[in-house]
């Protein structure tokens, strides 16, 4: 599926996108009616307009690297179940399958329960990534959605990177030892300043363990 070559050349033309810091999102100075941004990570930002649906846009702010490895990810990929898939791209831009759902992050935020089924769909999704050569990486409660039941992963823009990543075993761990048997049935909702602690926390952990090793 295309976006309109002339709506496609107006957005890019409207749009700003900052970064300010490479570890911090970046930051959308500027979005052009109608488009809505869903969302920012540390190199791009995401946009989606309403005659298009089934889209996004992932435009990647100047002089943020990954757009071109994300691209041949994705072409690595190829029709999938569990991933987005790509439609297009361009300079710095990339036109990719919409996945709806909720973040892991928010379902924990919001008291909505995680379902096992998700989890394993992840795991599958991973191995189905590795067995097409790639290295799943950064994979966290943000990055996998849940719609009916099922598992999905959006942001593959780092599995290109041949590197040792436990985000998403470290992930699993916790669900299946605390999550699953504490708090899944319970409708808990968790304040996002104590989940952004956390994330912020196991940031540190990490961080300590790779200088004490």
């Amino acid at each position: 599926m295309r976006i309109d070559q002339e709506v496609l050349e107006a957005f890019l033309h409207e749009v700003k996108v900052e970064s300010q810091s490479p570890d911090d999102p970046v930051v959308v100075v500027h979005t052009p009616y109608p488009w809505e941004l869903v969302g920012t990570g540390n190199y791009a930002a995401v946009f989606a307009h309403p005659d298009y649906p089934r889209v996004v846009i992932k435009l990647y702010a100047p002089g943020r690297p990954g757009w071109e490895n994300e691209i041949a990810v994705y072409k690595k990929l190829g029709e999938t179940r569990s991933f987005p898939v790509l439609y297009d791209y361009g300079k710095g831009y990339l036109v990719i399958k919409r996945i709806n759902g909720i973040s892991l992050f928010d379902c924990v935020r919001f008291g909505i329960p995680i379902l096992p089924q998700v989890i394993e769909d992840v795991e599958d999704a991973l191995d189905e990534a590795r067995e097409k050569g790639l290295f799943p990486h950064d994979v966290h409660g943000k990055n996998v959605l849940m719609d009916q039941g099922r598992g999905y992963l959006i942001d593959v823009s780092d599995y290109y990177k041949n590197v040792p990543d436990s985000k998403w075993r470290d992930l699993r761990k916790a669900y299946y030892k605390i999550y699953l048997p504490f708090m899944k049935d319970r409708g808990w909702k968790v304040p996002l300043w104590v989940l952004n602690g956390i994330r912020k926390g196991y940031r540190l952990y990490k961080k300590a363990r790779r200088l004490f090793r």
